[in-house]
């Protein structure tokens, strides 16, 4: 039976923070995820709050300055960043980041805090079939099919965080901006750093991010830096099952800042996008590597890889993609 709902279009964020308050009030950009969900029965909202008509939720602005950063709003098309002429030109890795999701269909009409907060696409969960996400005391996944799934950080759960911006924007330092009601009927907001804005299945199971009941994202910070030193160098590799259109198998976003700075952040081997150890970054950044020192770190930062019974080529992919990354941040 189709699940019914209530429909508002907001029209401020205060609005909008007021409707999501709300018992079972839930957020709605571009829907492609969301109307998915509640199709399959995993989410039954009370009423659906339309943040498209909030001003300044799609746009995407330079703060004062290339050194101040970009503040994007959380309704920003995947494909107005792909093909932003700001960020193309200060954040090329999110850019390729955006422009490897999905298909240009869904690019065209998912936004940027949408595809943040999208739920994982295992397999079991998807499927309603009982696993520790949907209902059910155990993760089927873990000694069935499990090919896609975390070779690192999982359990519990083994499902993977789908996101390809979520990936560069950890690379990037970047910060989630969260909306709330206040008590006195405005808003307020708090920033998370987008390392601590995706939470693993061993702090929860009903959610993969830190927002809570009633919070929305409402914008994302991309820092600047400063104009002293080097040019950054910016790199985002994936690597898909098909050659185009599909989730990352294994992606890295690589970033090499002016001050010398290395950030190595992996996708698709994780509950949440992985960042290696700082001391493998650390030796990234120092420079000198010849092969087998590029080899070595590769598989040091790989060390903490337990792949499950289908998924250790996972770990290959993703030594292959860290090397590339390294030869090119250090040439």
């Amino acid at each position: 039976m189709p699940h019914s709902f209530i429909y508002h279009r907001a029209s401020s964020q205060e609005e909008a923070a007021s409707r999501l308050g709300d018992a079972g009030a839930l957020p709605l950009g571009g829907g492609t995820d969301l109307l998915v969900l509640i199709d399959e029965g995993l989410a039954r909202p009370s009423t659906l709050v339309d943040l498209r008509g909030v001003p300044a939720f799609r746009d995407i602005v330079s703060l004062a300055s290339a050194t101040d950063g970009l503040r994007i709003g959380a309704g920003a098309r995947i494909d107005d960043l792909a093909n932003d002429a700001l960020v193309r030109a200060r954040y090329p890795a999110l850019a390729e980041a955006c422009a490897a999701v999905g298909t240009p269909a869904l690019r065209q009409m998912g936004t940027l805090g949408g595809n943040l907060c999208q739920r994982p696409r295992c397999w079991y969960f998807r499927r309603a079939v009982p696993c520790l996400k949907n209902g059910g005391t155990s993760c089927p996944a873990q000694q069935g099919e499990n090919r896609h799934l975390a070779i690192v950080e999982g359990g519990p759960c083994y499902a993977v965080h789908p996101s390809d911006p979520a990936v560069a924007l950890v690379a990037l330092d970047g910060v989630i901006e969260v909306t709330r009601a206040s008590n006195g009927g405005g808003i307020d907001t708090r920033s998370v750093p987008a390392a601590e804005f995706f939470i693993l299945p061993t702090e929860r199971l009903d959610r993969e991010t830190d927002l809570a009941p009633g919070e929305f994202v409402s914008a994302v910070i991309v820092p600047g830096e400063s104009a002293a030193g080097a040019e950054t160098v910016y790199r985002y590799y994936k690597e898909m099952q098909r050659s185009a259109w599909d989730f990352a198998l294994v992606s890295l976003a690589a970033v090499k800042r002016r001050d010398g700075d290395v950030r190595l952040v992996f996708g698709g081997v994780a509950p949440r996008p992985w960042r290696v150890t700082r001391s493998v970054e650390e030796r990234v950044a120092s420079g000198g590597l010849d092969d087998s020192m590029i080899g070595t770190l590769s598989e040091e930062a790989l060390r903490p890889a337990r792949p499950l019974s289908q998924n250790g080529y996972k770990v290959r992919v993703a030594a292959a993609l860290l090397r590339r990354a390294i030869r090119e941040l250090t040439a």
